[in-house]
C-alpha cells in the first residue's frame, strides 16, 4: 500500500482534480497549474486559485496550496506555492510556471520548482527540480495531455530520491455538460495507477463529479458552484480503501 501526502510527490489538480480521482493531464483552467502546465496556455485571462486539504481528518496532513497566472503575449506566466505538515515536520514548495502554445491544438509547459523539507532539531534542506508537460486537441471532442515530474531524480539523501512521475491523460467530450477524464501515472517505484473521471454540468452554475483510481483503490465525489461571474467553490471527498475518508 502505498500513501503519499508530502508536498515533494506532484501535487493534485485541486479539489476538482481530486473529485474526478486525481486526474488532471488535460486540464485547461488554473487548476493545470498542479496537474499540467501546457494547460495553462489555454487561460484567457489572470486567474487565482486556492485549495486545501486535510486527510483522513488529520491535522498533521494538512496541505495547502496558492496558484495563480496571467497570459503575457503568447505565453502564460504563473506562480505556486505549497506546504504541508506540522510543527515537527513540514515541507514548502515554490514552483515558476510557464505555459506557451506551439500551435493552435498543442501547447507546452513547465515548471521549475524548489522544495524545502524542515525537521527541527534535525535541520532543512532546499531541492530544485522541474517538470514539463505537453497537450495537443485530436478532435474538437478529444484532447491528450501528458507531464514528466523530476525526470533527473533529484536526491533527498543519498539513494532517497524524489518521487520520478510520468503520467498520461485523455479527455472526451461529447457536449457541453458531460466530460470524461482516464488517465495512468507511474512512479518509477511503484505499481502504475489508472484514474478516471466525470464531470457533469446539471445546471449553469453547478457542476458534479465523480472519479475512481487503483494502486491503492480510491473513490471521489465532489462539485463545483459558481457563484458569481469570476468566482468559483470546488469541493471533493475521497475514500481510500484501507484508511477510510
Amino acid at each position: 500500500m502505498s500513501l503519499w501526502a508530502q508536498v515533494s510527490y506532484p501535487l493534485p489538480a485541486g479539489a476538482r482534480g481530486q473529485a474526478m480521482g486525481g486526474a488532471g493531464a488535460v486540464f485547461q483552467d488554473i487548476h493545470a497549474a498542479w496537474s499540467n502546465p501546457a494547460g495553462l496556455a489555454y487561460l484567457e485571462g489572470t486567474s487565482v486559485a486556492l485549495f486545501g486539504e486535510q486527510r483522513f481528518a488529520l491535522s498533521d496532513l494538512r496541505q495547502v496550496s496558492a496558484a495563480g497566472a496571467m497570459p503575457v503575449g503568447n505565453s502564460t506566466i504563473g506562480l505556486a506555492v505549497g506546504y504541508f505538515g506540522f510543527e515537527a515536520y513540514n515541507e514548502s514548495r515554490i514552483g515558476l510556471l510557464y505555459g506557451r502554445k506551439l500551435a493552435k491544438n498543442l501547447s507546452l509547459g513547465a515548471q521549475l520548482y524548489t522544495l524545502g523539507t524542515r525537521i527541527p532539531d534535525y535541520g532543512s534542506k532546499q531541492l530544485i527540480s522541474f517538470e514539463v508537460g505537453l497537450q495537443a486537441a485530436i478532435s474538437p471532442e478529444v484532447r491528450v495531455g501528458g507531464r514528466v515530474a523530476n525526470p533527473v531524480r533529484v536526491e533527498v539523501l543519498e539513494g532517497e530520491p524524489l518521487p520520478t512521475v510520468v503520467n498520461f491523460g485523455v479527455s472526451y467530450q461529447p457536449g457541453d455538460q458531460v466530460l470524461l477524464v482516464a488517465e495512468v501515472e507511474k512512479d518509477i517505484l511503484f505499481p502504475v495507477r489508472v484514474r478516471c473521471g466525470l464531470d457533469y454540468q446539471l445546471i449553469d452554475a453547478l457542476h458534479l463529479r465523480a472519479g475512481v483510481a487503483t494502486n491503492p483503490s480510491l473513490l471521489s465525489f465532489g462539485l463545483g458552484y459558481r457563484l458569481l461571474e469570476q468566482w468559483q467553490l470546488d469541493f471533493s471527498a475521497a475514500y481510500h480503501q484501507h484508511l477510510g475518508f
